[in-house]
Order: C-alpha cells, then sequence, then structure tokens
C-alpha cells in the first residue's frame, strides 16, 4: 500500500467513526453503533472507499487489545471469580446451544453437507467480548454483577471457542481431528492466565519504581503499552486470541487483583489508577478502528436479496443464534431482567463469526449463498443487540424494572471504586 493511500485511510476511520458515533448518540443509540454503521458505508457494502487491508485490521487488533486490557484493569476479580460457576453455565450453554441448533438446522433442514453444517455452527458460537464489553462500558454497566458475569462467560467462551476453531479447522482441511494437538492448546491457554500474574506484578513494582525515580516523559504509559503487547504475543504464542492477553494483562495490574496466601502482593491502588489515567488516551485513540474494521468486513453486496434461500436460512439461523446465548442465563439463578441482559450481551458475533465465516470461504466449503447468509446473520446478531440494550437500559432506569445493575449508581458501591 503507498503511505500517502495509507495515511488517508487512517483519517477517514478516525473522522468517520467519531462523526457516527456522536450521530449515534444524539440519535439515542450506542456510540459503538456509529462506529460499525461508518464501515458498512465506507466499506464494500455501500461505498467501497475501504476495504480491511492488514495494516488496518493490524490497527483493530491493537485497539481491542487495549480495550479489553481496560476491562481487565477495571474489573474486581475477587467479583469475577465469585461469578465463576454462573460465568461457566453461561458460556457452555452458549457454545454447545448455537452449534447444535445451527448445525441441526443447516444439516437436516437446508439439507447441507455435514461440514458445511458443522462450521456453519461454528460461526453461531463464540461472542464478540470487544463489542460487548464497549457497549456495556458506554451504559455505565461495565462493573454490573451482570457485567462480570458477562466477562467471565466471555473469557471462558473464547477459550472454548479457541480449542472450536482449532477442531474445526483440522475436520475442514484434514479430514480429521487430533485430539493431542487440541489438549496441548487448552493446556497452554489454562497456563497462560494462571502464570500472567506472576510475570505481570514484578514488571509493575519495576516500572512504579523508575516512575518514582525519574521524571521521564510517557514512562507509565509506554512501558504499560508494551505490557499489553507482550502479553498479546505470549497469548498468541500459546494459541489463544490476542485480545486474551490484554485481559490478561488488565486483570493482573487491576487494583482489586488478589492472589490467595499472598504470593503475589497487590498492586498499588494509587499506581494503578495512575496507568488507567493514562491509558485512557492511548486506549481511546485506537478502538475506533476496531469496529470500523469489523463494519467494513461486514460485505453486504454479497447477499442476494432476491433469493428465498437467502432470507429463509437467515432467519432461521437468527433466531437459533439468539436463542442459543439467551437460554443459557436460564440455568443460573438471577432475577428475569438480569438473565435477559445477560443473554442479550452475550448475542454479538462480530470478528469471530467473521473468522469461522472466513475459514469456511477460504477452504472452498461455503458456496457463495451460505456465505453470504453468514455475514448477514452476523451482521444482524452485531447490530441488534446494542439497540436492545440502550431499551434494556432505558426502561430500567424509568423505573419499569430493577436491574441488579444499577447497584453501581448506589453511593457505596462509588465509595468502593474510590478506593
Amino acid at each position: 500500500m503507498d503511505d500517502h493511500r495509507f495515511f488517508l485511510e487512517l483519517v477517514a476511520v478516525l473522522v468517520s467513526a467519531r462523526l457516527f458515533a456522536a450521530v449515534a448518540v444524539k440519535a439515542g443509540a450506542p456510540a459503538v453503533i456509529g462506529e460499525l454503521v461508518a464501515g458498512v458505508i465506507l466499506g464494500p457494502s455501500l461505498l467501497g472507499w475501504l476495504e480491511p487491508g492488514e495494516m488496518l485490521r493490524l490497527l483493530a487488533e491493537i485497539g481491542v487489545t487495549l480495550l479489553l486490557f481496560e476491562v481487565g484493569l477495571e474489573t474486581d476479580v475477587a467479583r469475577l471469580v465469585r461469578t465463576g460457576g454462573k460465568a461457566l453455565a453461561v458460556a457452555v450453554a452458549g457454545l454447545l446451544l448455537p452449534l447444535g441448533l445451527g448445525f441441526a438446522l443447516a444439516y437436516w433442514v437446508f439439507d447441507t453437507s455435514f461440514l458445511v453444517a458443522l462450521l456453519v455452527g461454528g460461526t453461531l458460537t463464540a461472542t464478540s467480548t470487544g463489542i460487548t464489553v464497549r457497549a456495556l462500558s458506554e451504559l455505565g454497566l461495565q462493573k454490573a454483577p451482570e457485567a462480570q458475569i458477562v466477562i467471565g462467560a466471555a473469557v471462558v467462551d473464547d477459550v472454548l471457542g479457541v480449542l472450536l476453531l482449532v477442531l474445526v479447522h483440522q475436520f475442514a482441511t484434514e479430514g480429521a481431528v487430533h485430539w493431542t494437538e487440541t489438549a496441548r492448546v487448552f493446556v497452554f491457554l489454562v497456563g497462560f492466565f494462571v502464570f500472567a500474574p506472576f510475570i505481570a506484578h514484578p514488571l509493575t513494582w519495576a516500572i512504579r519504581r523508575l516512575d518514582e525515580m525519574g521524571r521521564i516523559p510517557g514512562l507509565v504509559p509506554t512501558v504499560i503499552a508494551a505490557l499489553v503487547f507482550f502479553f498479546a504475543w505470549l497469548a498468541t504464542l500459546v494459541g489463544a486470541p490476542a485480545i486474551l492477553g490484554g485481559l490478561a494483562a488488565g486483570l493482573s495490574l487491576s487494583r482489586r487483583f488478589f492472589l490467595p496466601l499472598g504470593v503475589v502482593p497487590r498492586v498499588d491502588r494509587d499506581f494503578a489508577h495512575k496507568v488507567e489515567g493514562q491509558m485512557k488516551p492511548i486506549i481511546h485513540l485506537f478502538t475506533p478502528f476496531f469496529f470500523v474494521v469489523v463494519g467494513l468486513s461486514l460485505d453486504l453486496s454479497l447477499v442476494r436479496w432476491d433469493e428465498p434461500f437467502v432470507w429463509t436460512f437467515s432467519a432461521c439461523l437468527l433466531v437459533a443464534a439468539v436463542l442459543g446465548k439467551m437460554i443459557g442465563p436460564l440455568l443460573i439463578p438471577a432475577p428475569s431482567p438480569s438473565r435477559v441482559l445477560i443473554g442479550t450481551a452475550m448475542v454479538p458475533r462480530g470478528e469471530v463469526g467473521l473468522i469461522f465465516a472466513e475459514l469456511g470461504r477460504g477452504a472452498g466449503v461455503f458456496t457463495s449463498d451460505v456465505y453470504a447468509v453468514m455475514v448477514f446473520v452476523i451482521a444482524l446478531t452485531t447490530l441488534l443487540p446494542l439497540f436492545l440494550f440502550r431499551w434494556l437500559h432505558a426502561r430500567a432506569l424509568r423505573g419499569e424494572e430493577a436491574l441488579l445493575a444499577l447497584d453501581v449508581a448506589k453511593p457505596a458501591a462509588a465509595g468502593n471504586d474510590k478506593e
């Protein structure tokens, strides 16, 4: 790519993201809707001015990794651990149900091959963590009990999604599954989260000491960003998505982090606040790239709108995709409004579904019609829940229903956050 062309693309992404986000907020929708729509308008779906090239995808990966770092930094790890059983139930149900429903519809109702049906089901499984946490953050619900369940479920969902992707990729390319390779990836994933704090805390202590000893401009955000990218590299090294590295780094540096028996010292709360404040401008600069690139990747021009198959298959898969995520929260003890919020938060597929769809297209498994249907369903599952988020929150604020998430507005919770 020519340098001047790339710089022009940077201008287009940043300006359009902020402009459409402002319009979305003005219209009462989440800002992330505007950023996604900016990508759809500028991309192959409408104007065709931009394509999700390698450099833009790299910036998008940096953006969502930093976003997950911020989420981890603001997460109460003790509360996250307490929601472990609920998060696990939501995650496992949210993976198995869409996989089973999608496979059954494709294989028995629409008479596709076994491999096509398997990839269709796989495409409906994993939640887009970046889109979900951004929507929760915009509503001020990132510290709510429901949000802790969603974040925990999203982590488990990503781990299970990686394992499923390994299995499906092996089956699609080799016609067989190597369980030893899958087990190795799983062990590495678990080990990564177990040992991440032991790496992060000594480095954080060294950063804090250097910051106290000298006045090097930008020392804290520069070194912390390097630490996040190092964790992202470690995550990819063990076969996990880079975003899990960002989340692990944030959790390890969280001012609410703890480990039993004090084997790792607590992070200084004032320093954690300082990290959070100095990293926010960098995070806000890069995160729009992720959401715009997701919009650019949704090529709706591929959809043959005059084909009955496209509409019927899309409608059936959309129902399966939504129900598959909404049923999981019914398995946990919680008020109905909280279950609806958790289920809605797990619906967006975004870039995760596109990875599975692209695997099917690249391997020659998906026909153009099936691929178009998957892109259309991913677009709907990405956008529609974001509007539902806003509606649910508006109902709660009007007092029509009492979501547990509103506990974050209580003075006691606010006082705890200032610790």
